[in-house]
């Protein structure tokens, strides 16, 4: 099997990359499903997306798991006018690291999917209307956490009847999701990759992440979460323009908004606002448009929350895993920070460990993941 897939893995190298076919969204869906906190919810759906072909043994499987603020659209397009592909197309497709002619890829929406609004997002979560009261949840939600992530993922690889994964391989939280997986399924995952990833949260980083929920929770119009899905709380903009900042590197953020030493108007009138704020507002305008606030709070929790095993010694879980391992920090990252990583890998004596560079920080792991294709492949080889 190995030289099977080293020798596909070659031939790939030399034919030319093409683009995917037009993906379709898909739809798993659960009667019910048991939360780690206790809670039966019914009638769960959870949106997913696959590019290439199953082989006979279903032995070829690599999982996609996604990062805070996105969704299972990893690669190529719904539709011929989409803007842009999925954020990994650069490394997803034919003849590429993560080849589809060679693998069959396979990325699952999360519960309290960010994207709640968007028309290709149709997973479960608080703005979901609850069969039992025909309302949305809103905060009625239970708490999620990552291992419900993998659980809802195992849901819809037991529904296809793959028993075993190539390879689990994620960016940010997808990269707890992935660890996830490695843990609590060290005999079913054969490869695991965390990009811009860590086994744990800290305090610290736990407090930056509530840093994006504050805005939310002290917005009047957020109303303890019982807002009008059609007019989202003014605070969430005001969210996302941190998760922005953060997760870019102050040598690319300066480049890209401008300088206050530049600006008249805030010299002259405490009440004017920093260009660079008004410009960040803009952009995070543009992107809450399909977004959710109260699915924004429980995705920050599910990170807050978030260690290897999901209980009292993250080390001793990481211990367990017999994945092997690659672990692709970014080294400017700021957010999910390389220390972190190398305290993760620590705990895992065999692990392979690179660094992606960049000057976007923590996404590098998005916007510079081709940089690191070559040793993606030659991981996937082994």
């Amino acid at each position: 099997m190995k030289l099977w897939f080293g020798f596909m893995l070659l031939f790939s190298s030399f034919l030319a990359a093409t683009e995917l076919p037009l993906v379709q969204k898909q739809q798993l869906e659960l009667e019910s499903f048991t939360t780690q906190s206790g809670v039966v919810l019914r009638q769960v759906k959870a949106g997913w997306e696959a590019y290439g072909k199953l082989n006979a043994d279903k032995s070829n499987v690599i999982l996609i798991t996604h990062f805070f603020s996105g969704t299972s659209h990893a690669a190529g397009k719904y539709r011929a006018t989409d803007a842009a592909p999925g954020y990994w197309d650069s490394i997803i497709g034919p003849g590429k690291a993560i080849d589809t002619n060679t693998f069959y890829v396979v990325s699952v929406d999360s519960l309290a999917n960010l994207n709640a609004f968007s028309p290709d997002v149709i997973t479960t979560g608080p703005a979901s209307i609850n069969p039992d009261t025909g309302k949305a949840y809103g905060l009625t939600f239970p708490i999620v956490t990552i291992r419900d992530f993998v659980e809802v993922q195992k849901a819809l690889l037991d529904q296809l009847g793959i028993e075993k994964l190539y390879a689990v391989i994620g960016p940010s939280m997808g990269s707890f999701q992935a660890i996830e997986w490695a843990v609590s399924y060290p005999d079913k995952v054969e490869r695991l990759l965390p990009v811009i990833g860590t086994a744990y949260i800290d305090s610290f980083s736990a407090v930056r992440l509530e840093r994006w929920a504050q805005p939310i929770k002290q917005d009047p119009e957020w109303n303890k979460g019982a807002y009008p899905s059609t007019e989202q709380p003014q605070g969430l903009t005001r969210a996302l323009a941190y998760v922005i900042q953060d997760a870019l590197h102050p040598d690319l953020f300066n480049q890209s908004y401008p300088a206050p030493a530049l600006d008249k108007a805030i010299h002259q009138d405490i009440q004017n606002e920093l260009p660079a704020w008004d410009q960040l507002m803009k952009a995070a305008t543009q992107r809450s448009a399909q977004m959710d606030a109260n699915s924004l709070l429980y995705l920050v929790r599910a990170s807050q929350l978030w260690r290897a095993g999901m209980g009292d010694n993250w080390q001793q879980k990481l211990k367990s895993v017999k994945a092997k391992t690659l672990w692709l920090p970014a080294t400017g990252d700021l957010l999910l920070t390389p220390a972190m990583a190398k305290q993760s890998k620590d705990q895992m004596p065999n692990a392979l460990y690179e660094e992606i560079s960049g000057q976007a920080g923590h996404l590098d792991g998005l916007l510079n993941i081709q940089s690191k294709a070559e040793q993606i492949r030659l991981f996937l080889a082994q």
